[in-house]
């Protein structure tokens, strides 16, 4: 956790990886994000993985350092109080982050009429607003055509969630950005951001449509081929499989050289009349002749062999491996310090992350664990709305508010 957003308000309504993933950002960075649910918890607050008690340990994952409101959002008065969060007053406040639709109860029409300078920022599905997740926008671009082996036509799912990840991302900037405008010219705003236009654009950004366009259809699948490059899984005489990656000049000539491969490669380049250390182009067309010699290469040596030469000549390549080795690799858990063991809201104590980026001249705060559900309701009554403990205690008798 770092203080660079310590003092301004973010209100959270949102539900399952693009909403929650912008406040988590925000919070890491030290804004203070108050996420609202339904009493009993939204649509995310039991999705999976699950801990043997039961708990998300996705949602603890998503709503790290944020506090928690539970709601009846069903009735109006529940729904007035998730409206006047997201408005209160404050030079540092009135930011909202959501996923709900466009319209009703929290549309930037009805909140702006509340406070004229909102900055709300909203997740889509679709631009035009119908539904649409991770998952299918990422089938209506395709690239479930051009992932998996070659000679498979199923469509491969990746099991990452790409584009809601890159959503949020782009939601925690698109606030911070709008937040500025505000304070220079007092204006706030709606940015929508549909998962549409997030994939469309990175396409777009990447080449993928403008080589579609140009050659009249999409990629062909190529398994783990790096597209345009060299770089491929090969696997070693004692069986472990190892990427290895070839983008620059002097990454090919150390491959080469930790593989005793120069002398053949310069006899192929001959025969072909070309230069693969002048191309990276290349090496990926001729890929078909050259992935042969360094299959032979691989399986004469065996991975223990292969990583003190790679590292030396300063090869990029990497080990496959499960992620419960992973969990013990010194660079990614085990001794990051982006990571701290804590105890988390379903009883468990496991490492967790706190804010990806690392600033070097400030110090690490502690990592925040998620709230339990509607744990800081009464906190956020009285501090924010200015509620009386009396009229705390009759929401509560009511139903409207729990903790």
């Amino acid at each position: 956790m770092y203080d660079l957003l310590k003092g301004l308000r973010v209100v959270e309504g949102s539900a399952f990886v693009a909403a929650p993933t912008c406040g988590l950002y925000l919070a890491q960075m030290g804004a203070e994000v108050i996420r609202f649910d339904a009493i009993g918890g939204g649509p995310d607050f039991r999705r999976w993985p699950l801990a043997q008690n039961g708990s998300s340990l996705y949602w603890e994952g998503l709503n790290k350092g944020k506090k928690s409101v539970a709601l009846d959002l069903t009735r109006p008065a529940g729904r007035e109080i998730a409206q006047r969060l997201a408005t209160a007053p404050g030079q540092d406040a009135g930011l909202f982050v959501t996923n709900f639709p466009a319209d009703g109860f929290l549309s930037y029409e009805t909140l702006k009429a509340m406070r004229e300078d909102l900055v709300c920022v909203r997740v889509m599905g679709w631009a035009d607003g119908s539904q649409g997740m991770d998952y299918t926008i990422n089938a209506a671009l395709g690239l479930p055509q051009m992932t998996g082996p070659a000679d498979d036509p199923r469509p491969v799912n990746h099991v990452l969630a790409a584009w809601d990840l890159l959503t949020g991302a782009y939601c925690a900037f698109s606030l911070v950005s709008a937040l500025l405008a505000r304070m220079r010219s007092g204006v706030g705003r709606e940015i929508r951001c549909p998962l549409s236009d997030i994939g469309a654009a990175t396409m777009a950004n990447l080449g993928f449509t403008a080589e579609t366009a140009l050659a009249g259809h999409q990629r062909p699948r190529m398994g783990n081929d790096i597209f345009g490059a060299f770089g491929r899984d090969f696997r070693t005489r004692d069986g472990q499989t190892l990427m290895l990656l070839a983008i620059t000049p002097k990454q090919w000539s150390k491959a080469l050289e930790a593989l005793g491969l120069s002398a053949a490669v310069a006899v192929l380049e001959f025969e072909l009349g070309v230069s693969f250390a002048a191309d990276e182009g290349l090496r990926f067309t001729h890929r078909a002749r050259l992935y042969p010699l360094f299959e032979q290469a691989f399986a004469q040596r065996t991975a223990a062999d292969l990583a003190p030469a790679f590292d030396a000549g300063g090869v990029t390549w990497g080990a496959y491996q499960p992620l419960e080795a992973a969990l013990d690799d010194p660079r990614l858990y085990k001794d990051n310090p982006v990571f701290q063991a804590i105890r988390h809201p379903s009883g468990l104590t496991y490492p967790a992350p706190g804010a990806m980026a690392t600033i070097p001249q400030d110090p690490r705060g502690p990592v925040a664990p998620a709230p339990r559900l509607g744990q800081h309701t009464d906190e956020v009554l009285a501090e924010v709305l200015r509620m009386s403990s009396g009229e705390i205690a009759r929401l509560h008798d009511e139903g409207v508010v729990a903790s």
